[in-house]
């Protein structure tokens, strides 16, 4: 046999649904709102009652005791049933309403009463107060029950007390008059409670439809699960309001944009500056896939509106992607280039392979020459006047894409840059970028030419690279320098636009400049300037520095032979 489980025990289940939830919540509160408010009202509605009633019946006794003819009465004759003071108790009383009107004397004997009987007899109730002089109001008990009581001194014409007049007003009258109120009052509370059901109805429908009838502990689930996520991610995300304030920033967006959680809350403008970074984030720049250049960063932006008029951006780092793209299309550019060198060395061959076949020893040395000049003459005066291995391998290697392209690359006259680069690398993107830039803009024209001039100014390097391609009009030699902007066609790897954006980046980032003019002769000229861009040189015969660049001249150009 099974073990028998134990009986589970039922507890009752509130409703999971938001809507219910809440109008069960409104509901209660109307309601416990309306029974405090009736006992609130009923309470001092009670004690205002019996207040009415004690007054009521003082005043009917001060009016009784205010009648001389009284205390002569009770003073001058004896307490009896036909008494003179007891017909008159009787007569207020009747004409009052009152429960009963009790004259006694000093002694608290009765003179007049409801019932006759107790003519004569001591009062069941203390009347010292009254008969020291004093009036008195309370709800007390005697031989009547319970009733509203006024008490009053009774005085002769001298002034004198001689006895006390007390006055009481049926209890459950009072308690009547408040029972009957509490319908009406009731009536009431059930109004207010229906305005307020009506109300929590209502409130209930519009959190329904803006919290999707989720349960609290869904919604409560949901922002720990949204949390998790948008820390969790490799993909940032920055959430902005309606009127274009940062609302949420993950810990990957942080990282893209170099900002802290003290932007949550400012202007986007304010936190990220003004740029294409911010147009693109606040919607002024529209699209899909839009690319970005923060910092060093090359970033990928998408942006999609929200229904409280407000947006979500997503950002991923295609940086290292970038850089891979370039190295492909760099990679794919010296296979062409290699490959045409390859048809060019068979021709080569072949044409010297005649030249002995024929016995034109003399031509056939000649022709040889002339291959091995021309190529080592290239090398050479790139090498001759570019010191830094890296900046003077890319300039060589563009120098063979360009002449396979048809297009002359020349090294300008003026060109002269040692070996004391501090960001080679940071310098190579540039150089790369200009070039190849200038060599699409003069591909397919005739005597196409691109001369590249590199030359130190103190610390400060300078570039210049001119092609004779058709230029840049006046009205676009900002835009050039705009992430996303292009003329060409977009390569396999990604989208266009972003090199000479990289290019005015970098610049700017070393408190430089990049800008593009009409070049001498037509084409376009840019130009780059690099502060700060060559270490300071010191000199070997006095161990000084010279921030001029112009001092160990011979051993620059050593170094660049070694090179």
């Amino acid at each position: 046999m099974s073990p028998i489980a134990p009986a589970r025990r039922l507890r009752p289940h509130l409703p999971r649904r938001m809507f219910s939830q809440v109008l069960l919540m409104q509901l209660a509160i109307a309601a416990g709102v309306a029974v405090l408010a009736t006992g609130l009202f009923l309470a001092p509605l009670s004690a205002q009652l019996d207040d009415q009633a004690m007054r009521r019946a003082l005043a009917i006794a001060q009016t009784t005791a205010a009648q001389p003819q009284i205390a002569e009465d009770l003073r001058s004759t004896r307490p009896t049933a036909g008494g003179p003071v007891q017909r008159e108790a009787e007569r207020i009383r009747r004409a009052s309403g009152a429960e009963y009107v009790v004259v006694m004397n000093m002694d608290g004997v009765r003179w007049s009463h409801t019932d006759r009987t107790q003519i004569g007899k001591v009062v069941s109730t203390d009347p010292s107060r009254a008969l020291a002089g004093r009036d008195v109001m309370e709800i007390d008990s005697g031989t009547l029950g319970r009733s509203a009581r006024g008490k009053v001194p009774l005085r002769d014409s001298a002034g004198t007390v001689v006895g006390a007049v007390s006055v009481g007003i049926e209890y459950d009258s009072v308690r009547a008059r408040l029972i009957h109120a509490i319908p009406g009052l009731f009536a009431y509370a059930g109004g207010a409670l229906a305005v307020g059901a009506l109300a929590a109805y209502l409130i209930s429908r519009r959190v329904q439809r803006q919290t999707r009838d989720l349960a609290f502990s869904d919604i409560s689930a949901l922002l720990a699960e949204r949390e998790a996520m948008l820390h969790g991610i490799r993909e940032g995300v920055v959430a902005l309001d309606r009127g274009g304030r940062v609302r949420l920033l993950n810990d990957e967006a942080q990282r893209l944009l170099g900002l802290g959680t003290e932007a949550i809350g400012r202007p986007l403008d304010d936190a990220l500056g003004p740029g294409r970074t911010t147009d693109v984030l606040a919607g002024r720049v529209t699209g899909t896939d839009l690319l970005t250049v923060r910092g060093q960063r090359v970033l990928l932006a998408n942006r999609m509106p929200t229904d409280d008029g407000g947006a979500v951006a997503t950002l991923r780092d295609r940086t290292e992607l970038e850089q891979l793209g370039r190295e492909l299309d760099s990679t794919r550019g010296l296979i062409d280039a290699l490959r045409a060198q390859d048809h060019e060395h068979a021709n080569r061959m072949h044409t010297l392979l005649g030249l002995l076949e024929l016995e034109m020893y003399d031509d056939a040395v000649e022709f040889v020459g002339e291959v091995v000049g021309d190529h080592r003459a290239t090398a050479e005066q790139v090498t001759e006047k570019i010191h830094d291995p890296l900046l003077a391998a890319l300039l060589v290697g563009k120098a063979t894409v360009a002449a396979e392209r048809g297009v002359a690359l020349w090294i300008a006259d003026g060109t002269l840059l040692p070996d004391r680069l501090i960001d080679p690398r940071g310098l190579v993107t540039v150089v790369g970028n200009l070039v190849d830039n200038a060599l699409d803009a003069v591909a397919g024209t005739p005597h196409a030419r691109v001369e590249v001039e590199l030359r130190a100014e103190g610390r400060t390097a300078v570039l210049r690279i001119r092609d004779t391609g058709p230029g840049v009009p006046a009205d676009r030699r900002e835009l050039v320098f705009t992430e996303g902007w292009s003329t060409k066609e977009p390569p396999a790897h990604g989208k266009r636009g972003i090199g000479l954006a990289m290019v005015r980046r970098l610049a700017e980032r070393q408190g430089g400049s990049a800008r593009v003019t009409e070049a001498a002769g037509g084409g376009a000229e840019f130009a780059v300037v690099l502060p700060e861009a060559l270490a300071a040189d010191i000199d070997k015969s006095t161990g000084t520095v010279d921030t001029t660049g112009t001092a160990d001249t011979k051993g620059i150009a050593d170094t660049g032979e070694k090179s």
